[in-house]
Order: C-alpha cells, then structure tokens, then sequence
C-alpha cells in the first residue's frame, strides 16, 4: 500500500511540475515587436534556439472532404510557426498553429440527423460550420510528403460543443504534398504543385512571400464522430451514430481528398525577435 501511494504522490509531483514548466515557458514566450506580430506563433530563441526561420502558411481556398460531405475553405486558415534548422521539424508556441475559423458545411445540420422537427428552428440554428485544428505536432517540412494531423470540429446551435470528427488520439492523418498522391482505389491520383518564386515582402522586405501553391492528398481516412449531441431545454440526446451514418464516417482511405491553395511567408528567426 505504501509502495503504491508513493507511486501516486510522485505521479502527481511530475504532473505538477510537467505544468509548471509549461506555464512557465508560455509567460517567458517573447512578443514579437511591429512589424512582425503575424509571426508571434514562431517559437523565440529563448522557447527553442534550433528554429531558424520562421514561416506562416495562409490556406486562401480549396476544400477537405470527408465521407459523403465536402468543406469548401472560403475563410483563409492561417498557420504559423518554425521549423529547426537541421531537422525541418516544424514547431510552435501558444500563440502557434492553426487559428481557428469557421468554414460552412454545405447542407447544415437538415438531414444530418434524421430526426423529425428540425425545420421548425430558424435558418442560423440549422447552419452547420467546420473548424480545422491541429490534433498533434507536423513532421518535417523538408519532407517531400507533409504528414500534418488534424481534426474537425463541427459547431452548430444544435450539436453542443464537443462534436469533432477526429481527436488528437486518433486524428485525420493528412499526409499533404505539392506532387503526386499515390491514393488506394476509388480515388485516382491528383498532383498539387509548389509555390512560386520568392520575393521580398512589400514593407517587409526580410519577409520572404511565395504565392499560388497547392497541397494534396487524397490517400487518408478519417475516423468517426465522437461528442456530437442535440441539448433542447434540458434534454440531451446523442447523436454519434446518427451523425456517422448521415457521414458515411467512418470513412476508409481512398474516400476522401484534401486540396488547400496556399500562400506562405518566411523570416528570419533573429529577425522577428531581434
């Protein structure tokens, strides 16, 4: 008994401190000054002196499918942090990753659930929005293939707040590349394609910008819906099963395609936190 209220307390002492250090590394983050703010996801030389530049990926359009739906990006999703010097690994602070936005899911909520009533509410509760999260830490940006893991979270009026396809234990694993996907059947191969060439940023000339790219894949699965839930007036009612059969999720590889334009700008390190 002693033996394992010990292992309890040390356990303990570990998470303790394992949080600290966290908290302590978010206050110690620097402040990127004017005019370099955008780049504020990009860990500093105090957070971690391996980052050599720092880089922002901004998605201007596209769509991610996943089972039967498909999610047109008419927002930009911007992306930002580093990535090391010898490594490509990409990395980031709090301030980092992926910002959320919201993206429309064509169809709304209306035939999602099967249930009988729902025409009854107002057109904004009915509408149905995707949010792109990261669901762990990308590879290597020298990588020819990209792996970045996410997950979606749906919002609506109707669906509570932890509707997600996908989780950071078992998320939508892209894998997004500028050549060719090599995708299981039915799915035939499609080709993204670089950016262009880079220039000096207007205003910022140490920022360097390269436009019109495009990341691919349509080689991925994507795992079913968890947390998804209808609250009226108090009553709760899961609808997990009702959402992956309207979705056809979970969805195997070979069923769903990725495409993201992309713009992307680099600086730097030593530049941004001078």
């Amino acid at each position: 008994m002693r033996t394992r209220y010990r292992k309890i307390l040390v356990a303990a002492a570990l998470t303790a401190l394992a949080s600290m250090a966290l908290l302590a590394s978010v206050a110690n983050a620097a402040t990127p000054p004017a005019p370099y703010q955008d780049f504020a996801g990009c860990p500093s030389p105090a957070e971690n002196d391996a980052v050599a530049s720092c880089e922002k990926l901004e998605f201007t359009g596209g769509h991610i499918s996943f089972g039967n739906r498909d999610m047109p990006i008419t927002n930009p999703i911007v992306m930002s942090g580093g990535f090391e010097q010898v490594t490509g690994n990409y990395l980031f602070n709090a301030e980092g990753g992926i910002r959320p936005v919201r993206q429309t899911v064509p169809g709304g909520v209306i035939g999602m659930t099967g249930l009988k009533g729902l025409d009854e509410f107002s057109e904004k509760a009915l509408k149905l929005y995707g949010v792109v999260e990261l669901a762990g830490t990308p590879g290597s940006v020298f990588d020819y293939v990209w792996p970045v893991p996410v997950k979606i979270h749906l919002e609506s009026p109707l669906l509570g707040k932890g509707c997600y396809i996908g989780s950071n234990a078992n998320p939508i694993n892209l894998n997004l590349t500028v050549g060719t996907t090599e995708p299981p059947a039915p799915n035939s191969p499609i080709s993204g394609h670089p950016s262009g060439e880079l220039t000096p940023e207007a205003g910022r000339p140490q920022v360097e910008v390269s436009t019109d790219g495009a990341l691919v894949d349509n080689a991925y699965s994507v795992p079913a819906a968890s947390g998804c839930k209808i609250e009226l007036g108090g009553l709760t009612i899961p609808i997990d099963s009702l959402v992956n059969q309207a979705y056809h999720l979970a969805a195997p590889a070979g069923t769903n395609e990725t495409i993201l334009d992309f713009d992307v700008s680099y600086v730097p390190s030593f530049v941004v936190y001078g």
